[in-house]
């Protein structure tokens, strides 16, 4: 974890309360914490780690993130969808607004 303090200097000791202090308060983990310090004041800035996302699509009525648990018919079926585009043609006007 990367450790910013800004505006004078801290003890190890004080450094390491500051941690322990913002570790409590959360569950995510955190990559990096600024340490400002205001006169008599202390303000706490920290980040989080990136969390990995796997990506879920609605497939043949099925949420998935991979097609690597369906059966040969579902992979079937999968192939055989009609994909729904934009169609540009269809949206194209001349000058005066119409075909």
């Amino acid at each position: 974890m990367k450790v910013n303090v800004i505006g004078g200097k801290i003890s190890e000791k004080e450094k390491e309360l500051y941690i322990k202090h913002v570790t409590c308060r959360t569950t995510q983990p955190v990559s990096e914490i600024t340490i400002e310090l205001d006169g008599d004041y202390v303000n706490l800035t920290w980040h989080y780690q990136d969390t990995p996302f796997q990506r879920i699509r609605r497939i043949t009525g099925y949420l998935v993130g991979t097609l690597d648990r369906f059966n040969d018919g579902k992979r079937a079926e999968e192939a055989d969808r009609v994909h729904h585009g934009f169609d540009e043609e269809y949206y194209q006007h001349d000058s005066s607004g119409l075909m």
